[in-house]
């Protein structure tokens, strides 16, 4: 009887425990998306590469078949050509070497800048804190248009004048990454690491340099994507502070395709070999900034 009994016991905890084991497989399998998934993401990055995909179609082709009644969806023969002609209309070779020396200094400048005044503001106690913050906040809201005139007149005075440092150093600090920073660093920084680095004698300087740059790296390539990609496109300043002899890229497209019938494949081949450098900047920081976000992933 005591046999049975424990036979009889036994099956429901030997069923409890399979059923257990079932539910943490099903826990542990992967998420399938489904059709519906599949085809708006599709359809996402069809509209995302498009825009890329005819500035290709329209600076393969000439000017007369991108103005014809039913323009070519296919790239055409005539991109190397196109390219010849955008180089020798434009200092497109000069002008590229220009936007990458402003855009990568401009970029350096304010990450460091960034995360640094980023660090101080979330982890930092001192006095005026939260005044300092709000002021640098409230620049945001100035439009940059109102600062042009003075700008101009200081750059004149120190005689930088369509030189490269008229462009870099307006833009070496950024309210919108100090911004950033500060509230990447506010969530991902824990207050205890930043007190066992004081606790263990480290200075500042090294508590910065061992400790929030790490944790910081994800933040720094994303802004430090955003500041590329917008130096690179920035026109405005740009145009007013160069000239035609020693422009960036966004100058040096100005001045292609001229005449009085524009020539749309010239200007399209322009924009591609534009646009190119940008696409490799943001492919390597894009490794960066999803290693960054897995590795904190698997942390937490």
């Amino acid at each position: 009887m005591t046999h049975v009994t424990t036979q009889v016991l036994d099956k429901p905890v030997a069923a409890q425990g399979g059923s257990a084991r079932s539910g943490s497989r099903k826990a542990r399998s992967p998420l399938h998306g489904g059709p519906l998934a599949y085809a708006v993401l599709i359809g996402a990055t069809l509209l995302a590469v498009f825009p890329f995909y005819w500035t290709l179609v329209a600076a393969s082709r000439s000017n007369s078949e991108l103005s014809g009644a039913t323009p070519a969806l296919t790239p055409g023969p005539n991109l190397f050509h196109n390219i010849g002609e955008a180089l020798q209309q434009a200092e497109i070779g000069k002008a590229l070497l220009n936007s990458l020396i402003v855009a990568s200094v401009v970029t350096a400048g304010v990450v460091l800048s960034s995360t640094l005044a980023g660090f101080a503001f979330a982890k930092l106690r001192f006095r005026g804190r939260g005044a300092l913050l709000a002021l640098t906040v409230g620049t945001m809201m100035i439009p940059p248009q109102l600062g042009v005139i003075p700008l101009f007149m200081v750059i004149v005075k120190l005689d930088l004048q369509n030189k490269l440092p008229s462009v870099i150093l307006p833009s070496l600090v950024s309210a919108f990454g100090v911004f950033f920073m500060r509230q990447y660093l506010v969530q991902a920084l824990p207050d205890e690491l930043v007190e066992a680095g004081r606790m263990d004698g480290a200075s500042l300087l090294r508590i910065f340099r061992s400790i929030v740059l790490p944790v910081a790296r994800p933040g720094m390539a994303v802004l430090g994507m955003l500041t590329f990609m917008a130096t690179w496109n920035d026109f405005f300043w740009p145009i007013v502070a160069l000239s035609s002899q020693n422009p960036t890229v966004q100058v040096a497209l100005k001045s292609l395709g001229q005449g009085y019938v524009p020539d749309q494949s010239v200007v399209m081949a322009g924009t591609l070999i534009g646009t190119l450098p940008v696409l490799v900047v943001f492919g390597l920081l894009g490794r960066q900034i999803v290693g960054g976000i897995m590795q904190g992933a698997v942390k937490g």
